[in-house]
């Protein structure tokens, strides 16, 4: 069998076996996996999925970092930055995460992770560049409009986060969320 069929074939069943939370096999056959392409990630993002589900976060960092270091993605920043929350490491996963969607605005993990460690470290309004990139990039533009418009709020730019919560109301007049942040302006 060719390297490359190996490495497919081992990457699948790494991904079935995690899916059916299997984490033996799954770290088994991502192991492998790795033998037959080194200079491919995804082995790697699995076995640290594997750690995580584990809760081992320390051996989730480095097989991150070891995935990042092949192939630097929007995902392998992602899963550094969970880590770093996860430890409580807001600046760190807050570095991470931006980095992530500087790579790929429409990533909404990185995206919800982000506006949380925003909050945790105090840095709202260097937020609101990102969601707006956002909006134009991912098919959840609702849900980022509203997330826009609860930092707007939390900032003191009412008449902004009104817009927007108008906006997604002019599109979807039965989007309670926004209903109820409207009217929670309004009392």
């Amino acid at each position: 069998m060719d390297n490359n069929l190996d490495f497919e074939i081992n990457k699948e069943l790494g991904e079935c076996y995690l899916f059916m939370g299997d984490y033996d096999k799954a770290e088994e056959y991502y192991r492998k996996a790795a033998t037959a392409n080194s200079k491919a990630a995804a082995p790697f993002m699995g076995l640290a999925t594997v750690a995580v589900q584990r809760g081992d976060l320390d051996k989730a960092l480095v097989l991150y970092e070891k995935a990042a270091a092949v192939e630097t993605t929007d995902k392998t920043l992602c899963g550094i930055g969970l880590v770093h929350m996860e430890k409580g490491n807001h600046e760190e996963a807050y570095k991470y995460f931006a980095q992530a969607l500087d790579k790929t605005p429409s990533n909404i993990v990185a995206l919800n992770c982000l506006v949380r460690e925003s909050y945790a470290t105090g840095r709202v309004e260097s937020i609101v560049p990102y969601l707006q990139a956002a909006m134009e990039e991912t098919e959840e533009k609702e849900a980022v409009r509203i997330t826009l418009a609860g930092c707007l709020i939390y900032l003191g730019r009412r008449e902004e986060a009104k817009q927007h919560l108008e906006s997604v109301l002019c599109i979807n007049p039965a989007n309670q969320g926004a209903k109820e942040m409207i009217e929670s302006m309004a009392a």
